[in-house]
């Protein structure tokens, strides 16, 4: 028998440099990790300016397979959830 694989999950973490919420996002993708595959892409805001008016003020926010979406505030539930 082949062992059970999850999909491995694509991630966009959305935010920018110096935002203290981005920081703990990124510390509960990286946790999580070891349990839910998942490849991360972390895209700062800054750099275009559709992207920053869309997510400005609501940084950090994580788009799991392109689809689902969460956005601040984000705890460990939340993104449990959302992962399974």
């Amino acid at each position: 028998m082949f062992p059970f694989r999850r999909r491995v999950r694509q991630i966009t973490l959305y935010g920018k440099p110096g935002c203290h919420l981005c920081e703990d996002a990124r510390a509960l993708l990286a946790n999580l990790a070891r349990r839910y595959p998942m490849n991360v892409t972390e895209i700062d805001i800054r750099g275009d300016p559709a992207l920053f008016r869309e997510y400005d003020i609501r940084i950090p926010v994580i788009v799991i397979d392109g689809d689902r979406e969460l956005e601040a505030p984000i705890d460990g539930k939340r993104l449990r959830d959302a992962l399974r």
